[in-house]
């Protein structure tokens, strides 16, 4: 108990320090939405307190899943309630979801994908794949329909040595075959996102470090994926990074075209993404030292 207490504190200052004289500037023309102020926010029952991932359903229902336990809930948006829950599997470390259709697939940390079809059926069929991503944390899922695949984003390093550090991936996950890609579908360099914070100047926390004997000042960017969705009207990629306070707006071939600063009074930690087919934005926060939240904004075409 006096470590999670310790834990929160830390939490609560690191935020607090993040916030502290820092300016959330809002790009609506640029991501199409208005992320200082939720078009509507919906606080989650307690069994939901670490929601890891949603996925839409219709206009006003949703899936989710928390990670820590094996458990599909189906949530009424405009109840604010929990409409049905199914156990798919036992405890884990559940961190995407996303839906196909009729079927839902869910990510655990380690890279295993849960199918679950019919979703909407009680007696539904689990199939279980081992992807073999070379990851060991994986958070981001989403549905690539264009190319009939899910992408995964790992968030963690995909091997060993200082030539990994900077490297951040994305691999896809073929929907006929049932198998990963042999090579990452989206390569990132970390440096190169720094750069572009740079030039965009973007007041971002900074972080001094060596390089060939010689001192250097940039943007403090971990980059660690906690979601990812596609735009269903822009086609482009959005990406979540928690612990950064930023989402990551890209186009279809992987380039970085915005980075939002997201306020964490608002965002305390974004771990899931999803879009409706009109474009409006579903974002989850883990409880925290909050309640856990669903944020929904509303799309203002550009």
């Amino acid at each position: 108990m006096r470590q999670f207490k310790c834990t929160t504190i830390l939490l609560i200052l690191a935020t607090s320090l993040f916030s502290c004289g820092m300016t959330f500037i809002n790009n609506e023309a640029i991501t199409g939405y208005d992320l200082s102020k939720p078009d509507k926010s919906v606080v989650l029952p307690d069994i939901l307190y670490e929601v890891s991932g949603l996925t839409n359903i219709d206009a006003t229902t949703f899936a989710c899943i928390q990670d820590e336990k094996g458990i599909l809930f189906i949530y009424d948006a405009e109840k604010n309630a929990i409409k049905r829950q199914c156990t798919f599997h036992i405890d884990g470390d559940y961190e995407g979801i996303t839906r196909v259709d009729d079927t839902m697939y869910v990510l655990q940390s380690d890279g295993t994908l849960f199918e679950i079809k019919p979703f909407t059926s009680d007696n539904f069929q689990l199939h279980t794949y081992n992807t073999g991503i070379p990851a060991n944390d994986n958070e981001g899922l989403c549905y690539d329909r264009d190319n009939n695949r899910l992408l995964i984003a790992c968030k963690g390093k995909t091997g060993k040595g200082p030539e990994y550090n900077d490297k951040r991936v994305i691999y896809g996950f073929d929907l006929q075959t049932k198998q990963l890609t042999d090579e990452p579908v989206y390569d990132f360099d970390l440096q190169k996102i720094k750069a572009f914070a740079v030039k965009k100047r973007l007041n971002l926390p900074t972080k001094t470090r060596k390089n060939k004997g010689e001192l250097i000042t940039e943007p403090f960017i971990k980059f660690r994926t906690s979601a990812i969705g596609i735009h269903p009207l822009t086609k482009q990629l959005f990406l979540l990074s928690a612990s950064d306070y930023l989402l990551f707006v890209m186009d279809r071939h992987g380039n970085v075209e915005h980075i939002e600063q997201l306020n964490p009074a608002i965002f305390n930690k974004a771990e899931g993404i999803t879009f409706y087919d009109n474009g409006d934005m579903l974002i989850t926060n883990e409880g925290q030292n909050k309640k856990p939240t669903v944020l929904r904004f509303n799309y203002k075409k550009r």
